[in-house]
């Protein structure tokens, strides 16, 4: 299985890791409040953790052009 980190705006795969190698606590997770993880951590039906996050292209979007932050999926 393996941990995923995708962009929430455009979907992009970011990086992908197998989860045997890494911890919760090399990746941060264990910062997190349970709010936190449930907002941005998600499991799929094949066991593998998908990570949502902004990828650097939509975060320099969504600086310049802020009000795309009001729409669904503004870069899809």
């Amino acid at each position: 299985m393996s941990i995923r980190y995708t962009c929430r705006c455009c979907g992009m795969k970011i990086a992908e890791f197998d989860e045997s190698q890494v911890t919760e606590a090399q990746l941060g997770f264990d910062s997190l409040t349970p709010e936190e993880r449930a907002l941005i951590i998600s499991r799929e039906q094949s066991g593998d953790t998908v990570v949502s996050i902004t990828c650097d292209y939509c975060r320099e979007a969504l600086i310049q052009h802020p009000e795309l932050s009001l729409v669904g999926n503004p870069l899809q």
